[in-house]
């Protein structure tokens, strides 16, 4: 059931609120998106005075993704790990940043959950000041609770996501929650340390006339893509191109004022490159619960297995219309 909340109520009231009725006697999906909250603003203090806690740059080694590890990528992952594995809410954590999925140390109780992240996207932006954010979502484990997770509750599909979200670094730190069909972002007083609401259900029209997409790689991409790519451009429509160059924070602003982000697969990527489990699933979550759609260009994002858990995508996902029109011209 779908609740309207008032803008300045705090994510601790909104969590309760929208919890309390969740058959879930031991409250641990509560735990579980305030130690969320907890972690964000962990992670939001130490990215706000990186450059004077010694943080910017990389460590000189690279993650399970063939990437440069910043200072920042480890931090934000420890911090979530951390904040999410002793109250004995998850089963296992899944980071973009592990080779393999973590599990809670024995002496904590393994939870109902599977939290799966993207620890701080845009990472290479770190440096030069761009946003930032952390991508996550979160499943409801298979195997019995208080037993080791299996790679039967890691691996499901988008469908069986419960609740999503992501948090943007920026001028404002934001986290945008997708829970019971409704979106609802909240943004965090640096002051008093609290998120309060400030964008109440969040909703995309059917269409829009923005698009969001690294053009630099249009001569690698299908030449059905780039020819409708080009038609946009030509139509006289309207059509506007907004690129930043970070997933999160391309996708904050097209959710916020509609657009469509594009990722496709190209020569030297031909499974895509973002990933399923921590970046495609959540936001394909979000947006569905805001109206819009996501795609891997053949198929609906959340209806895909995931193979591996590093497994990847295309994406094309904002307004429903303009990615309708994306598949079409990729048939």
């Amino acid at each position: 059931m779908q609740r309207q909340f008032e803008e300045g109520t705090t994510l601790d009231r909104f969590i309760f609120e929208t919890t309390k009725t969740h058959a879930d006697a031991t409250g641990q999906f509560a735990t579980l998106l305030r130690q969320v909250g907890l972690a964000s603003r962990l992670v939001s203090a130490r990215v706000n005075r990186a450059g004077l806690a010694g943080m910017l740059g990389a460590t000189g080694e690279k993650n399970v993704q063939g990437e440069l590890v910043q200072k920042l990528d480890i931090y934000a992952n420890d911090a979530f790990k951390h904040a999410l594995e002793h109250p004995g809410v998850c089963a296992a954590i899944v980071s973009e940043e592990d080779e393999g999925p973590t599990l809670p140390p024995e002496r904590f109780h393994s939870g109902r959950y599977v939290f799966c992240m993207d620890p701080l996207d845009g990472s290479s932006n770190i440096d030069v000041n761009a946003t930032i954010g952390t991508i996550f979502a979160i499943f409801r484990r298979r195997s019995p609770e208080g037993t080791p997770a299996t790679p039967e509750d890691i691996l499901q599909p988008g469908t069986e996501v419960m609740a999503a979200g992501y948090v943007v670094y920026g001028s404002g730190t934001v986290l945008v929650l997708a829970v019971d069909g409704q979106v609802n972002g909240f943004t965090l007083d640096p002051v008093v340390g609290e998120f309060f609401l400030s964008h109440p259900d969040i909703r995309l029209a059917p269409s829009a006339k923005t698009y969001s997409v690294n053009e630099g790689y249009s001569y690698s991409w299908d030449p059905r893509l780039r020819a409708h790519i080009d038609g946009l451009k030509r139509s006289g429509d309207g059509w506007r191109a907004r690129y930043i160059g970070s997933l999160v924070a391309d996708f904050h602003r097209n959710l916020i004022k509609g657009g469509v982000f594009l990722y496709p697969a190209t020569q030297e990527n031909p499974e895509g490159k973002l990933r399923l489990l921590y970046e495609a699933f959540p936001l394909a979550f979000v947006v569905e619960a805001a109206g819009g759609a996501a795609s891997n260009g053949s198929q609906r994002i959340l209806d895909v297995a995931p193979s591996s858990l590093h497994a990847r995508t295309p994406l094309f996902i904002g307004n429903a219309e303009d990615v309708a029109d994306i598949e079409a011209a990729l048939r």
